[in-house]
């Protein structure tokens, strides 16, 4: 690991200020960051923790729906959000282990953009708006890519507000060695339709399966989806599974999910 500075503001204008500096980048949960250090992939001169910032932790049920603070560990989503909403808890404390859930937040998984991660479905699924410091993003313009959103350089994630859902469940098929996704599907059902999310699968990252979504808007039910089939093209091929084998993950975790939910 190379040296480092290390700064640790307690408000977001102060982190914002230190992000200007050369060299600078944000650290929230650093389960990626500290370990891409570790192996002199990432070099940053100064490291801005903003675990320090107060008013970027909690869940908290206000206008628009359930706002988590960027800086909320899983751990802490797991716990305060089982009341309100249950998937998106479940999500949470199916995460990575103890460590992982107690030291990964909501701001760095959905900033880093990792294609296997559980919380770009749990955001995406639910139609949520990532608010920074800066603007408010809807989830469906955030994910851009393979570890790619629209944040610009410097830009701090200070929450995420989630819609609460009528029914919502998340299904996923884990690596056991990582505990990423292998594949996981989250559906959430609303007044207006039907989202369903699929991470681990896509070769760019988190997506909706648009063809799912109107069939389950039409009829809210497993059965809805049984003659459906996921294109495996653009799905990623790696040692854990072919294309093939991830796009009926797919199909069955989006029945599973459907039936959990409801």
């Amino acid at each position: 690991m190379h040296n480092f500075d290390f700064v640790k503001p307690s408000t977001i204008a102060d982190a914002v200020k230190a992000l200007k500096a050369e060299g600078a980048q944000a650290l929230s949960g650093g389960q990626t960051l500290v370990a891409s250090m570790k192996q002199r992939l990432a070099a940053p001169a100064t490291l801005v923790s903003l675990t320090g910032i107060a008013e970027m932790k909690g869940v908290c049920l206000g206008d628009g729906g359930l706002h988590v603070g960027g800086a909320t560990p899983h751990a802490d989503v797991a716990r305060e959000a089982a009341r309100h909403y249950p998937a998106l808890a479940a999500l949470a404390g199916g995460i990575g282990d103890p460590q992982v859930r107690n030291r990964g937040t909501l701001g760095g998984s959905i900033a880093n953009d990792d294609p296997a991660a559980c919380y770009p479905a749990g955001v995406l699924g639910s139609g949520a708006t990532v608010v920074t410091d800066r603007r408010r993003i809807a989830a469906d313009d955030f994910f851009q890519g393979l570890f790619t959103t629209a944040l610009h350089a410097g830009e701090i994630v200070t929450s995420v507000v989630f819609p609460i859902p009528q029914a919502a469940a998340y299904e996923k098929f884990d690596q056991p060695a990582s505990r990423f996704a292998l594949t996981g599907v989250f559906v959430a059902k609303y007044a207006d339709g039907v989202r369903v999310a699929v991470t681990g699968a896509g070769g760019d990252g988190v997506f909706r399966w648009t063809e799912a979504e109107r069939a389950l808007s039409a009829n809210f039910s497993a059965s809805a989806i049984a003659g459906l089939s996921v294109d495996p093209s653009g799905l990623i091929h790696d040692l854990h599974g072919t294309p093939e084998y991830r796009a009926n993950l797919v199909k069955v975790l989006t029945a599973r999910a459907v039936q959990a939910a409801g």
